[in-house]
């Protein structure tokens, strides 16, 4: 008898507990409190790609900026060290793949070239939202972001077209893509605005980063009679070779003063911190929706560097004339009349370019003495 009323005592326990446990389950799962027991602590991984080496002054370094701010401003995130220097090429893609596999949900891939990757690797993995930097191939978890850079440009083209004595501009230009393109033209506009007299001389160099290229493509200049030098590369190489002649230059991408503090007049400028920071609480937040972002000065996210001493006030108020107008948005700088370099018209008067023919150009504004060679 005693064994019997043991093993009913024994039956009923275990009835009891597995019914409590089963209990306990269906509350947290009611509750959400199991999921939030699972993620406590855990943090949304962020990663980084650059084309160049984040102390270059340049591009690199404006994006490295951004990611400290962003560092500093959203909670809840771990960003991985950035990645410098990838390739443009199929290189990347394995990058990016690897980034994927180590855990990384948001990946901002920092320059045109990662285009094709971004996409590849993106189709395979919808979890992760990837930023890519400049280009124009959307995703459901894939973005584009840019700005609007070539309004400082135009701003900085005044300053440039107010200094030189020669009427002779020399330009750094990069690689021949649309982006390189409407810079120049943007700069060339600005300078014509205020001296019609000035031509804007126009030399490649097919890099992004190469300090020694890009100086010496400056010296090249400097010896066919210009005296001021911009650029579009990411070192202060063209700066530096501005300064050693004596003459002046407009920077790109940083303020570039310290490297040639007697040649830099002033500079178009990223800053990418407050995009980073509000695109990932996005994310976080689960609001984020894949877009093509184009932001104008208004923005805050391209500017003017500071001027150099030798800047007059005169010419900064022209500039901060021209300024309002763009950031109250009642002119912008491809307005109509424009006249591309064989004296066609490519803009009539009081027309706008939609932003598609924008991203797409490849022809010179009247006022430039170069050509677009093919890549």
């Amino acid at each position: 008898m005693y064994k019997k009323v043991l093993a009913l005592i024994t039956v009923l326990l275990l009835a009891v507990t597995v019914l409590a446990g089963c209990g306990g389950g269906e509350d947290k799962a009611a509750t959400g409190q199991q999921g939030e027991d699972k993620s406590q602590g855990e943090k949304t991984k962020v990663a980084f790609i650059y084309v160049g080496p984040a102390g270059d002054a340049g591009w690199s370094y404006a994006h490295d900026q951004g990611r400290k701010y962003l560092e500093e401003n959203v909670p809840g995130i771990e960003v991985t060290p950035p990645l410098e220097s990838v390739p443009e090429n199929a290189d990347a893609e394995q990058v990016l793949e690897n980034l994927v596999q180590n855990g990384n949900k948001i990946i901002f891939a920092t320059s045109y070239g990662y285009m094709d990757s971004v996409e590849k690797v993106a189709a395979k993995h919808p979890d992760v939202v990837f930023l890519h930097c400049s280009g124009y191939k959307v995703a459901e978890n894939v973005g584009t972001y840019f700005g609007r850079i070539y309004q400082p440009r135009y701003l900085s083209g005044i300053v440039a077209g107010k200094t030189t004595k020669s009427n002779i501009i020399g330009y750094v230009a990069a690689h021949p893509i649309p982006e390189v393109v409407r810079g120049i033209n943007a700069f060339t506009l600005g300078v014509r605005s205020v001296n019609p007299e000035a031509t804007v001389k126009v030399v490649w160099t097919k890099t992004w980063y190469d300090p020694a290229k890009e100086k010496d493509a400056a010296k090249s200049l400097l010896t066919q009679g210009a005296d001021v030098i911009a650029q579009h590369q990411d070192t202060p190489g063209p700066m530096q070779a501005a300064e050693e002649a004596g003459k002046f230059g407009i920077s790109y991408n940083s303020d570039m003063r310290e490297f040639a503090p007697n040649a830099v007049l002033t500079g178009p400028v990223w800053n990418w911190g407050p995009y980073y920071a509000k695109t990932v609480q996005a994310v976080l937040d689960g609001t984020w929706k894949s877009e093509q972002y184009w932001g104008p000065m208004g923005d805050g996210i391209v500017d003017l560097a500071p001027y150099g001493d030798m800047v007059s006030d005169e010419i900064k108020a022209l500039v901060d004339a021209k300024k309002q107008e763009i950031v109250n948005g009642t002119w912008d700088v491809f307005t109509g009349p424009i006249k591309d370099n064989t004296g066609q018209e490519r803009v009539a008067a009081g027309e706008k370019p939609t932003d598609k023919e924008l991203l797409e150009m490849l022809w010179f504004v009247e006022g430039v003495d170069g050509t677009i060679p093919q890549e």
